[in-house]
C-alpha cells in the first residue's frame, strides 16, 4: 500500500503561481505564514538502522549547511525555533527496483515543534529530504538557516514508476566522477533510473572478465570502466536512489565488439549487426550476460531487473553481402527479417533465463509486435502515438520521443520537454497503467565531460516534473520562475546547468547579473 493511503491527502488546488520553490512539484502542498529558523544543534534523528538514509543524512547536512557562521541571532524579528527533523520510515525492506514505494509526507511545524518525514521506504525518505532541503535559505543578515511561510504539509508521491536519463559512454567517453555527479543531479530531481549506454559501434569501455578481449574496443587504454568502476557506479546511485540499467545494443550498434572478438561479426570490412549464424556470437552474449547479472539468483554487476537489448536501426546489408550468413539463412528459409527476430529470441531467452525483463527499443516490437515475449518492455523512441499501439497490445512500455526528449536536440526547448504528456492519446486506464514512464536521452556524439550538464540541465528537469507532479500542471508561464530557481538551485551545488532562457542548451548567460531573483 502506498503510504499516502496512510494519511489524508489535500489535492493542490493553490494557483499553480503559488506552488513554493520546489522542483518537482509536490502533489499536495499546504503551507503557512511562519518563518522558522534551524537551531545551531538542529538535529536529524531517526530510529531506523538504515545505512542508506545514515549517508543521505551526512549528504543533506553537507549540502544544506554550507555557509559560516551560523549564529541565528536573538534579534531576528518573527522566527519560531526549529530544533529536530525526524524520520519515520514503515519499512526495513531497502530492496531498489521498478515499482518501489517512493511516498513521503513532510511537515513543517509553526509552533516550535520538530518536522517530521515519514514514509514507506527509505527510497520515500531520501526524497523527503530532498523536498525538506529544497525548502531552507540562508539569511546572510543574521547568518541563519530559515524555512519561510510554515507550517508545512507535503504529501507526495511520483506519478510514473521510471523516470530517467540516458547517458551514453561510446560516443565520448564520461570519467567515474562525472557519472557520479550526473547520479547526484538526478536525485536532486527525483529521477530514478540512470540508463547507461555504455557501449555502442564506436567504443567498448566496458571490462567483462569472462570475455576480456571485449575492451580492446575502447577508444584507449585510458578511456575504460573496470568492473570496480562499475560497481562504484551502481553502488553510488543504490545510495540515492537511483537504479542503474544497463545497454548493450544488439544486434546492430555492435562495430566495436569486432575488435576483440571478430568472429562474431559478419565480416572485418562489414562489422554489424552481429552474426546470428553462429554459437559464438549467443555464446560470447550469454557468457558476458551471466557475469554481469550473477545469474537468476545473483545481483552480479547490474542487480536491477530491466536490461536493455537495443534492437534498433539494424541494417541488413552485411548480412546480405556475407556468403556464409546468406547460406545459413538459405539452409534455415530464413528471410532477413527472420534472422532479426531470430537474434531477438535468442537474446530475450538469454536475458529472460537470468531472470531479467529485456528491453527493446521501439523498432522490435515495429517488427514483430505481438509475436514478442509477453516480458518485453518497449522502448518508444520514434513517434510518441506508438506507445499507445505497444500498451493496446499488452506490452508495458518507456518513452523517450526523439522530437521532444532527446536533449543532443539543441534547439528543443524546455517547453517543448514540459509539455510532453507521456499517456496523450491512451485513455484506458489499464492501459494507461502499462506505461511505466518515459526517459530523457543524452546522447553522446557532441558532449564529454566539458559540456554534458549544461546540456542536461535545466531541459531535463521540465520532464522530471511531467514524470513526477500531477497531469494537470501544465501551464509553462506559471512553471517558469521555478525552473529558473531550480537552475540556480543546481548551480550552488556544483552542476553546471545552463541558463533556462537560451535558445541553444549551452548558451552563455546574458550580461551580468545575479541567479537568483529576490
Amino acid at each position: 500500500m502506498k503510504l499516502v493511503a496512510l494519511f489524508s491527502v489535500v489535492l493542490l488546488t493553490t494557483a499553480y503561481a503559488a506552488i513554493p520553490n520546489i522542483w518537482p512539484a509536490p502533489q499536495s502542498v499546504t503551507s503557512g505564514t511562519t518563518t522558522v529558523v534551524l537551531q545551531p544543534d538542529f538535529v536529524f534523528y531517526s530510529k531506523s538502522t538504515s545505512t542508506v538514509l545514515s549517508k543521505a543524512i551526512g549528504r543533506y547536512k553537507s549540502l544544506i549547511f554550507n555557509h559560516e557562521p551560523w549564529d541565528p541571532a536573538t534579534t531576528m524579528p518573527s522566527v519560531t525555533p526549529l530544533p529536530q527533523l525526524t524520520i519515520e520510515i514503515y519499512s526495513s525492506d531497502e530492496t531498489l527496483q521498478l515499482g518501489v514505494d517512493e511516498s513521503y509526507t513532510l511537515i513543517v511545524p509553526s509552533n516550535g515543534n520538530i518536522a517530521t518525514i515519514k514514509a514507506a521506504t527509505v527510497w520515500g525518505a531520501l526524497h523527503g529530504l530532498e523536498t525538506f532541503s529544497q525548502l531552507i535559505t540562508y539569511d546572510f543578515v543574521y547568518h541563519s538557516y530559515l524555512i519561510k511561510n510554515a507550517a508545512w504539509t507535503i504529501t507526495d508521491f511520483p506519478r510514473f514508476q521510471h523516470r530517467g536519463v540516458l547517458v551514453d559512454t561510446s560516443r565520448h567517453f564520461q570519467p567515474v566522477s562525472v557519472l557520479k555527479e550526473v547520479i547526484d543531479s538526478l536525485a536532486w530531481a527525483k529521477f530514478n533510473v540512470l540508463h547507461w549506454h555504455i557501449v555502442d559501434s564506436q567504443s567498448f569501455p566496458f571490462e567483462s572478465y569472462s570475455q576480456p578481449k571485449l575492451w580492446e574496443g575502447s577508444w584507449s587504454l585510458s578511456e575504460r570502466y573496470t568492473q570496480q568502476d562499475i560497481r562504484n557506479i551502481v553502488q553510488y546511485g543504490y545510495n540515492s536512489g537511483v537504479r542503474v540499467m544497463i545497454e548493450f545494443d544488439l544486434p546492430g550498434h555492435a562495430a566495436s565488439w569486432c575488435t576483440g572478438y571478430p568472429e562474431v561479426c559478419p565480416r572485418s570490412d562489414c562489422r554489424e549487426p552481429l552474426d546470428p549464424s553462429t554459437e559464438a556470437t549467443f555464446e560470447l552474449i550469454e557468457n558476458m550476460f551471466t557475469e554481469i547479472t550473477g545469474g537468476a539468483e545473483g545481483s552480479g554487476l547490474f542487480p536491477e531487473n530491466l536490461f536493455h537489448l537495443g534492437g534498433d536501426e539494424v541494417d541488413y546489408t552485411c548480412w546480405l553481402t556475407t556468403p556464409h550468413i546468406v547460406e545459413w539463412m538459405s539452409e534455415h528459409s530464413y528471410t532477413c527479417e527472420d534472422a532479426y527476430m531470430y537474434f531477438i529470441e535468442r537474446t530475450h531467452s538469454i536475458v529472460s533465463g537470468l531472470g531479467r525483463d529485456p528491453v527493446n527499443w521501439q523498432e522490435v516490437f515495429n517488427h514483430f509486435g505481438d509475436k514478442l515475449d509477453n516480458e518485453t518492455i518497449v522502448h518508444v523512441w520514434l513517434d510518441h502515438p506508438k506507445l499507445a499501439e505497444v500498451v493496446a497490445a499488452g506490452y508495458r512500455g518507456i518513452l523517450s520521443n526523439n522530437d521532444v526528449w532527446y536533449l543532443d536536440h539543441l534547439d528543443t526547448t524546455w517547453q517543448q520537454f514540459y509539455l510532453n504528456d507521456l499517456v496523450e492519446g491512451i485513455t484506458d486506464p489499464e492501459q494507461q497503467k502499462l506505461v511505466l514512464g518515459g526517459e530523457v536521452c543524452m546522447w553522446g556524439e557532441t558532449v564529454d565531460a566539458s559540456d554534458i550538464f549544461n546540456t542536461i540541465w535545466p531541459r531535463a528537469a521540465a520532464a522530471a516534473e511531467r514524470m513526477w507532479s500531477p497531469a494537470t500542471l501544465t501551464d509553462t508561464a506559471a512553471a517558469l520562475p521555478r525552473l529558473q530557481w531550480f537552475r540556480c538551485f543546481l548551480n550552488s551545488r556544483g552542476i553546471g546547468a545552463a541558463p533556462v532562457s537560451n535558445t541553444r542548451a549551452r548558451q552563455a548567460p546574458e550580461g551580468p547579473s545575479g541567479c537568483y531573483t529576490s
